[in-house]
């Protein structure tokens, strides 16, 4: 057999055989030395030889498990050492046996790399976390200066409005001009709104919880959303679960969330269309469900639905839906969003029905 042959069948055997395969032979070598030894010293009596045979056996076995303990016991000790500096936070710690041949080297191959790759993650977060945390303080900066200009945009804007108000009671009823003021105070009303939104998501209010019936809350929001749709070909259908428990919510917020979530479905619906509202109960949460028939959200975009600004419509703000987010969240729950397109979009609002009473209520997630 050549040697490379025998290294690599060499290197195939466990290495409790690499133990026990020196020691069966060099027991039979002993045997075989002691007894001619013993031929030729004369002594024929087999008593004496299986003595002989014996204690050199035991002492033979005795320097090799010897051997064995600094092969073996020595490298699981430094394992040990080096996996309890790993737990104290030590990512630069190694084993030294990595270094041999054998499989206990290999194990100890395998096992620097697996550190070496926690160290790389490691670094990989702890810089993300610095970028991101980063961001967070630059767009909470964005965010309280947003909302200072916000509110000191409020008060002339209202001046304004009622100016233009006042401005179009004067104008005659069939002038040119009338139809310019309303377009004025429809762009105001726009702008408003933008403002509202804006105060709403950089200044949200934290909110009061008490148990009430979800169903209510949810049927109210349908309500108003069909008002809406009065002089449209959309229907929406609300069905209720009677069988859900007191659901822990500020049922304004939710009211808002709902409401917001019924509207973007209409707006979705460019002809004739359903919106479907229900309440679930899945695993401890209480589930609304509301789907249409719209014109569905693309997959590229399902990803920032939920970031500030961020609107696949022309008219919106980018903000109902990240209000929506934080209030959810603010509750302990959360949001999932489901989309085809052409064929509709599905969103779901999971909300605990207790909340835990470690918990205690916070604002949502400024940006």
């Amino acid at each position: 057999m050549h040697t490379p042959a025998l290294v690599r069948w060499a290197t195939r055997i466990r290495w409790q055989w690499k133990v026990f395969i020196p020691i069966i032979a060099v027991l039979s070598l002993s045997l075989v030395g002691i007894t001619t030894v013993l031929r030729t010293l004369e002594m024929y009596n087999a008593r004496w030889v299986l003595i002989a045979v014996v204690a050199f056996a035991i002492l033979l076995c005795f320097v090799l498990l010897s051997v064995l303990l600094v092969l073996v016991q020595r490298p699981l000790e430094e394992l040990m050492a080096t996996i309890a500096r790993i737990r104290r936070g030590d990512l630069s710690a190694r084993v030294d046996f990595a270094s041999r041949n054998d499989d206990i080297g290999q194990l100890g191959q395998q096992f620097n790399e697996m550190v070496e790759r926690l160290a790389q993650n490691r670094e990989e977060i702890a810089d993300l976390h610095k970028r991101e945390m980063a961001r967070a303080e630059h767009l909470a900066t964005l965010g309280e200066l947003a909302a200072g200009l916000a509110h000191e945009i409020r008060n002339p804007l209202a001046g304004i409005a009622g100016v233009v108000e006042v401005i179009s009671k004067e104008l005659p009823a069939n002038g040119p001009s009338r139809a310019v003021v309303g377009e004025v105070q429809k762009e105001v009303l726009h702008i408003q709104t933008i403002l509202n939104d804006l105060l709403s998501y950089a200044r949200p209010r934290p909110p009061a919880f008490h148990p009430s019936d979800l169903n209510i809350t949810v049927e109210q929001a349908v309500l108003l959303a069909r008002q809406q749709v009065l002089t449209k070909p959309i229907q929406i259908f609300f069905e209720e679960n009677t069988s859900l428990p007191p659901v822990d919510h500020d049922a304004a917020l939710i009211q808002q969330v709902v409401l917001n979530l019924l509207l973007n479905a209409i707006q979705a619906i460019s002809k004739a269309g359903d919106v479907d509202v229900r309440l679930l109960r899945e695993r401890g949460f209480a589930v609304i469900q509301v789907s249409d028939t719209g014109r569905g959200i693309p997959a590229d975009a399902l990803p920032k639905i939920f970031k500030p600004f961020f609107t696949t419509r022309s008219e919106g703000t980018g903000l109902g839906l990240s209000l929506a987010n934080g209030i959810v969240q603010s509750h302990g729950g959360r949001i999932e969003i489901t989309s085809v397109v052409q064929k509709g979009t599905q969103f779901m609002v999971w909300l605990p029905i207790e909340r835990s009473s470690g918990v205690k209520s916070k604002p949502a997630a400024k940006w």
